[in-house]
């Protein structure tokens, strides 16, 4: 359909969610339906990251909201995108857009996933249960987490949406295989191994904060692993040192590709080498990832670390990115430095904190009618018209 002057002022912040475009008037798109928000609605992700902490418990807002050491590379992810400048187009019909993508199989309607956050419950008593319905009502698939609150099998039973499954490799193999044949046999389409993390970064704010799930808060896909490791799950320090393995290395994830049909991504490639690496030993699909700048402080902006990664990688299997990105520009460019899809982490647990499941879903559908304003704007109808032509150099 065509854009009127009406529809854009409406777009701009009257409504809550809903595609600003349809991408094909023949075909039927998982688009919620556009609902009037009440004048004190979040506006925009930065509004839902104002409105969290009066929603959250003290350390709960420390845990999701905090990085390693001097939290550089935490405000890199975000002042990278920043200085990227875009270059636009004009006299272009963009009466329709298509943001659709395809991933390994399955199509989805915009290329912007939920990454993996462990302990929703932080965020809201319906824990991962509550962001599965989230993202199932905006369309976007849900990359569920190892430290989830939930099981992975309630989180299935309650998706309508897509599911991937983040791994960590466990030191004993048959905690892992169990973790991975659960995955597979609850329906998720794909299995995302962190591969940044063999040891934890310094955390100061969690520790200033001393940090610790609260009653009736667990990490409930874990339960076997206090038998496992001799019942240290006192501290998060003694439960984290049980479940990452320091000595996990290329032959690990080359024997985890053999043991499962799944697609396997990677989380956290951030050279070009590692991503060489990746595609040698199998592995479907990469994440330039810094662990949301929580590991180790002053690597660089994933932004940054895209295009070398892209490069090396040259289109043999996707790439994805996360970290920072907070407005629909920010997925615009990073489809033009060579990803495939985004994904995004705090922004939809503040989300949830404020709103619950509908409050996953609106961070959504904002930051998609962000993305859908700066492709027309910039002159682009598809995902696949949005090359480095776009940025200003």
């Amino acid at each position: 359909m065509s854009l009127t002057r009406r529809d854009l002022l409406r777009s701009t912040g009257l409504l809550a969610g809903g595609t600003l475009l349809a991408a094909d008037a023949g075909r039927a798109q998982p688009a919620p339906v556009a609902v009037a928000a009440p004048a004190d609605e979040p506006a925009d992700l930065l509004d839902y990251a104002r409105l969290a902490p009066a929603h959250m418990s003290a350390i709960g807002w420390e845990y999701m909201s905090g990085g390693a050491a001097d939290e550089l590379s935490l405000r890199w992810n975000r002042e990278s995108y920043d200085r990227i400048r875009l270059r636009p187009r004009v006299l272009v019909d963009v009466s329709r857009l298509d943001t659709r993508v395809t991933l390994f199989g399955r199509e989805l309607p915009f290329p912007i996933l939920l990454a993996p956050a462990a302990y929703h419950k932080l965020a809201h008593p319906e824990g991962e249960v509550a962001t599965a319905r989230g993202a199932a009502a905006a369309g976007a698939l849900l990359v569920v987490s190892t430290s989830a609150t939930m099981t992975l099998e309630e989180v299935a039973q309650a998706a309508t949406g897509p599911l991937w499954f983040q791994l960590y490799v466990q030191r004993e193999r048959t905690l892992t295989l169990s973790l991975v044949r659960r995955a597979e046999a609850a329906g998720y389409q794909a299995l995302v191994v962190t591969v940044d993390t063999p040891v934890l970064g310094p955390r100061y704010r969690e520790t200033r904060s001393r940090f610790a799930l609260p009653p009736g808060v667990e990490r409930a896909n874990l339960k076997g692993l206090a038998t496992a490791t001799g019942g240290q799950r006192h501290t998060e320090a003694s439960i984290y040192s049980a479940l990452l393995d320091p000595k996990l290395t290329w032959d690990e994830i080359a024997w985890l590709r053999g043991e499962t049909k799944l697609p396997l991504l990677l989380k956290g490639i951030m050279t070009g080498d590692d991503a060489a690496r990746a595609v040698e030993v199998g592995a479907a699909g990469l994440i330039v990832s810094n662990h949301g700048g929580r590991n180790l402080d002053t690597l660089p902006a994933t932004i940054d670390a895209l295009p070398e990664v892209a490069a090396r990688v040259a289109g043999r299997i996707p790439v994805l990115v996360d970290g920072g990105i907070r407005r629909g520009t920010d997925v615009l460019k990073a489809i033009a430095f060579g990803a495939s899809a985004v994904l995004i982490g705090r922004p939809y647990l503040y989300g949830l904190a404020v709103g619950g499941a509908p409050g996953v879903t609106r961070v959504v559908n904002i930051l998609r009618r962000e993305f859908e304003m700066a492709m027309a704007l910039t002159g682009r109808t598809t995902v696949a018209q949005i090359d480095p032509g776009v940025i200003w150099k």
